[in-house]
């Protein structure tokens, strides 16, 4: 299967450090890749063949996300999407799996942590708030943020938005404690 990709929408959104932050700006970068939903209007039985085509969507989105960043690298992620009301959440869930996650962790330079995710059936117009995580350690609490995505005329009944977000750095003025950044041991994805 391949999938029926329809259109790509991209969104930046830049917030500058306070004076007592003094970091750089807090960039972050949302993809939409609107899709075709082959089950639409139907159950799907077997989703092996939407999730085997995800791969080439979440390198096609990892890469236009990484592009975006510029100049800027990333620091965390996260995935998640919105199906039309004409299908069921699984079929959104089969798009976002680890073997779309895959070419996202490669695209960002590699990762160690798993993405958070968040998947719902919507209108056109449907918020959805993905959730961000540091990409190597999900215990950098300076990295739990999101980013809202609506899309006035998407998804449609057959429509599915699969959506990527990622950040290049933690939120402004961080100070809940825990885990920094810079203490990251990289070895299990939690540290």
């Amino acid at each position: 299967m391949k999938l029926d990709l329809l259109r790509t929408l991209t969104f930046i959104d830049q917030t500058e450090p306070s004076a007592r932050d003094g970091g750089d700006p807090l960039r972050k970068v949302a993809v939409v890749g609107i899709v075709r939903n082959p089950h639409a209007g139907g159950f799907g039985e077997d989703l092996t063949p939407m999730i085997d085509a995800s791969a080439e969507l979440g390198e096609k989105l990892a890469q236009l996300a990484v592009a975006a960043m510029a100049p800027y690298q990333v620091q965390s992620y996260g995935k998640g999407g919105i199906v039309g009301l004409a299908g069921s959440q699984e079929h959104i869930n089969a798009l976002v799996t680890t073997t779309f996650a895959t070419p996202m962790r490669n695209a960002v330079g590699g990762a160690a942590a798993w993405i958070s995710s968040v998947t719902k059936r919507g209108a056109p117009g449907t918020s959805i708030d993905i959730p961000l995580a540091h990409k190597d350690a999900l215990y950098v609490r300076s990295h739990y943020d999101g980013m809202t995505i609506s899309i006035p005329d998407g998804p449609q009944a057959d429509e599915i938005a699969v959506i990527i977000v990622i950040a290049n750095r933690g939120r402004i003025d961080a100070r809940v404690g825990g885990l920094k950044a810079s203490e990251i041991e990289g070895r299990d994805g939690l540290r």
